[in-house]
């Protein structure tokens, strides 16, 4: 029997990704580190959107940046380039009717290393400078796609369309959490803003100890940066997959 998994996506997405796995024999345990909640006035969001064809570009960070944008978007102007950093997005495009039939979508080519570093060199940079570029993101994130855009001569501008927050950390997620560092499971990690919050979290619910169990835990994660911050937090086991669903339910299955 494949040892359990912990999925510490935002519940949304971590129910589907569960049904996945539990058809192929694997028990995913729901443990949300994330959550994403709208934002309490979209009144700013709505009035960008209302003026898509004034961007030659839309880059949106997540999937969840892509669905909280179309509930304002009633259809996807095809003049307007779309710009995605994963393989999620694009299957939210695609929820959305925006795929590479009615729509030009921009992404990085490699599968194994998804984000805004392997977006750039995607991107025709000199044909974009002096134009309006559109990033759709959280309240809060990197900063460094914008940074490189306006460095390259390209006017940017950035909304928000969804808050990431910690969730709350109640008795019964205390409970919960602490039954988890006891058991033995894996756990899958695809945010290194969740596996701060996990630190958090454990430390305020078991202290020293609980996070000393938990550096002992193995971690599955779908980017080198994600890796990096758990090095720099003290994991040491840890398995990297390639970016997207596929790989990362590939990954879950071959583990020794």
């Amino acid at each position: 029997m494949p040892k359990p998994v912990v999925l510490t996506r935002p519940a949304a997405q971590a129910g589907p990704f569960a049904a996945r796995l539990a058809a192929r024999g694997i028990v995913a345990q729901i443990f949300p580190l994330l959550d994403i909640q709208p934002l309490p006035d979209t009144r700013a969001l709505q009035a960008v959107l209302a003026r898509l064809t004034d961007y030659a570009m839309l880059a949106f960070v997540s999937p969840n940046a892509v669905h909280a944008a179309f509930a304002h978007i009633a259809a996807w102007p095809s003049a307007v380039t779309a710009a995605v950093v994963g393989a999620g997005s694009r299957l939210a495009l695609a929820q959305h009717g925006v795929t590479d039939a009615t729509a030009t979508i921009i992404s990085p080519r490699d599968p194994h290393r998804t984000d805004s570093e392997t977006l750039l060199p995607e991107l025709d940079l000199e044909a974009l400078r002096g134009k309006k570029v559109l990033i759709v993101r959280a309240e809060t994130g990197r900063e460094l796609l914008a940074d490189r855009l306006r460095a390259a001569g390209i006017i940017v501008e950035q909304i928000a369309a969804y808050r990431r927050l910690a969730p709350a950390l109640t008795a019964e997620r205390v409970a919960a959490l602490e039954a988890l560092l006891q058991q033995d499971n894996d756990w899958v990690i695809t945010s290194s803003e969740a596996l701060r919050f996990l630190q958090d979290m454990v430390q305020q619910a078991a202290g020293i100890g609980g996070w000393t169990a938990m550096l002992q835990k193995k971690l599955i994660i779908p980017h080198e940066r994600i890796s990096q911050t758990a090095r720099s937090l003290g994991f040491q086991h840890i398995i990297q997959t390639g970016s997207g669903d596929d790989a990362l339910c590939a990954a879950i299955q071959s583990r020794p």
